[in-house]
């Protein structure tokens, strides 16, 4: 898979992340937890069933040998789908929403920044400036016309949370590259344990309460199915393969979409926020995108 198909394929997830909140709306009033146990169960039982098909066809035990990974790719993948959610989750419980989202939000600067690390991934200033624009225009969003302040009386363990829970996302998101040998179905099985840790988190901290009618399920599973589901799927592939500090700043289109769809089914409203937030948002992205093409170019006239 070239470079640019595996980065438009990563794209796919951010356009999925961006139905999240919509969807959880529906699902209301599942506590996140419970709701995380069943997006998680569909996710993996997609890969399963995908893998199941493919042994089939090719008349080999696809399932096993996805499944087969060592232990380093295992805590990487549980920890990095389950413990984003578990510190997001957490952030949001001991720290003001906005801000709270903020700090977890700084994920897609830092994959920016962490992939420099990255055997052959020089990093350019048009990436860092492209990342920066990305996230004050989702700064903007956030925070909408209430602002934020850090300095309210949210508490240590909720901004600790946010930050971890940033942390954990862009350290997963790099790591995925470094260990590239791991097949991306293997999501699959992380998936599941994250349903199995969702679960547990489940009856230690939340009252049971299932999605309310149809348009409840239609959330819980359209969350499984999308953007906490086939999403992580599609950002493995952008990862490993795709050009990763610009999905990095692509990322920051999530909210902006987020936003755009709420708008769409009347339940948001169009502020100014919002289009300073598109202007800054896009601008880091062609910025990134110039960026990434100028790296190509130099690389390709390059003497081998």
């Amino acid at each position: 898979m070239n470079r640019p198909t595996a980065t438009a394929i990563g794209f796919g997830a951010v356009l999925l992340w961006a139905t999240l909140a919509a969807l959880t709306d529906l699902a209301k009033p599942t506590p996140p937890f419970l709701l995380n146990a069943i997006s998680f169960l569909i996710g993996g039982m997609i890969g399963v069933g995908y893998l199941a098909v493919r042994a089939k066809t090719e008349g080999r035990n696809a399932i096993r040998i996805a499944l087969r990974q060592p232990a380093h790719i295992w805590a990487i993948g549980v920890i990095g789908l389950f413990g984003y959610h578990f510190f997001y989750f957490t952030a949001l419980r001991n720290a003001p929403v906005a801000e709270a989202s903020l700090i977890a939000y700084l994920w897609p600067l830092l994959i920016v920044l962490f992939s420099t690390f990255l055997p052959g991934e020089g990093l350019r200033r048009g990436h860092v400036a492209g990342a920066l624009c990305g996230l004050a225009g989702a700064l903007i969003l956030l925070a909408g016309s209430d602002g934020f302040s850090l300095s309210g009386d949210g508490g240590v363990l909720g901004y600790a949370a946010a930050i971890i829970c940033a942390l954990t996302w862009s350290s997963y998101s790099v790591l995925s590259r470094a260990v590239g040998e791991a097949p991306t179905m293997s999501v699959a099985g992380f998936c599941i344990v994250a349903a199995a840790l969702s679960v547990l988190c489940h009856l230690m901290f939340e009252e049971t309460a299932w999605p309310q009618g149809i348009a409840g399920w239609i959330g819980a599973v359209g969350l499984g199915v999308g953007p906490v589901g086939l999403s992580f799927y599609l950002w493995d592939i952008g990862c490993k393969h795709g050009d990763i500090q610009l999905l990095g700043v692509l990322a920051y289109g999530a909210p902006l979409l987020s936003t755009l769809l709420l708008i769409s089914i009347g339940s948001a409203a169009v502020t100014a926020s919002l289009f300073i937030g598109l202007i800054l948002i896009l601008s880091g992205s062609f910025l990134a995108a110039r960026a990434s093409l100028q790296k190509q170019s130099t690389a390709s006239t390059e003497p081998s």
